[in-house]
């Protein structure tokens, strides 16, 4: 019987160094055509037995985004413009909003919902959530989903 892939999204930080050496060795790989397995393996520090165990296990989350959708929900306080920043920003990363709920706000406080189209021109779409999370009146971005 066929092992059913499961897929997770877990941040950075709980990544064991081992898989972040991976990433990065295909990084190099990809970036230097010249370059063979066993002097990016040598380069970040893995043996070529880890780095083969892994390649096809371990990528960044943008890599496998590109012509998919992904779902965020947003929790963001109730000021007017708000919204429209998040947008904005969605927008600077050329990426495009197909669906967008917004919650009633509760407290001052509003739950927004939108599904993002990812194409091959956006930008890196953990930078994209990173500056959302890090924008003045935003409690949290999460991603629900990538489809």
């Amino acid at each position: 019987m066929k092992e059913k892939s499961r897929y997770f999204v877990i941040k950075q930080k709980a990544v064991p160094d081992v898989l972040l050496k991976v990433v990065e060795a295909k990084r190099l790989l990809e970036s230097e055509r010249a370059m063979t397995i066993q002097e990016a393996v040598d380069q970040v520090g893995i043996s070529r037995s880890s780095f083969y165990k892994y390649k096809d296990d371990i990528f960044p989350f943008y890599d496998n985004t590109r012509g998919k959708t992904i779902t965020l929900v947003v929790q963001m306080d109730d000021v007017q413009g708000s919204l429209a920043g998040i947008l904005n920003r969605v927008a600077s990363y050329k990426a495009n909003v197909l669906t967008i709920h917004q919650s009633i706000p509760v407290n001052g406080v509003a739950t927004v919902t939108m599904s993002v189209e990812v194409g091959f021109q956006t930008g890196d779409i953990s930078g994209m959530v990173d500056e959302i999370q890090d924008m003045e009146h935003v409690h949290y971005v999460k991603i629900l989903s990538g489809e």
